[in-house]
Formats: structure tokens, sequence, C-alpha cells
């Protein structure tokens, strides 16, 4: 199981990225898919995640300004983010699980991308 994340960079607040999540040697369309981040000295978050139905969640913090999508055909995982705020620079990173919940923990996730940088100046 491969998970390339991409699209991270350097933005001003109030800025916006898409990042992607391109899924190899697994059966996609049956997994959750989330976006977890990391921010230096603090615990991986959850940002946002997908179930096979497509149902979604947010993290309190993100919502309104992030949307996660998932496109099955491609076996890929996106997350739209808008309106980002300097609290917002974390190393993001993609994760499957074969858990059916778009809000399961960090635990529930057993297949991990390698992250990709987002820094959002003020």
């Amino acid at each position: 199981v491969q998970l390339q994340a991409s699209g991270g960079g350097l933005v001003q607040a109030g800025g916006s990225l898409r990042l992607s999540c391109a899924a190899s040697g697994l059966t996609f369309s049956i997994y959750t898919m989330g976006w977890f981040r990391q921010a230096p000295g603090k615990q991986r978050e959850l940002v946002a995640g997908i179930d096979r139905e497509s149902i979604t969640h947010y993290a309190g913090s993100v919502k309104g300004r992030f949307t996660i999508s998932r496109d099955n055909a491609k076996s890929a995982v996106y997350l739209q983010m808008n309106s980002l705020i300097p609290e917002d620079t974390a190393v993001y990173y993609c994760a499957a699980s074969l858990w059916n919940t778009a809000s399961q923990p960090r635990e529930r996730y057993h297949e991990w991308g390698q992250g990709t940088q987002v820094t959002v100046s003020s």
C-alpha cells in the first residue's frame, strides 16, 4: 500500500491550497480516508475524514473552511483548504482505514502517507 500526498506549500493567510493523496495497492473504494496534521510539538490530529459512502467529518477548527472529497475512479482523496490561517501550519498526512466511520480516531488508521508541509504566513 502506498499513499502519496502532494500539494503543500507556502501561502499567505487568507489563501487557499488543495492537497491531493494518490493511493495504490489497495481497494480504495472500501476505505475510509482521512487527512491529519501535525504541528511542531503537538500531537497528530484529525482534520477531516470521508468514509466509503462519502460521509464527511471535520475538526471544529477547520469546519466551513476545508472540504474533503474523494474520487474512487482515480483512487484519490483531496483536501481543499480555504481561508488559511497561520494556525493551519503543519505537516499534513493522508491515511486509510478499513473502519467505516469518518470521525474515527488516529488509532484506527493503519496506512499512512509521507506527509506534505503546509506553511501559512501572516
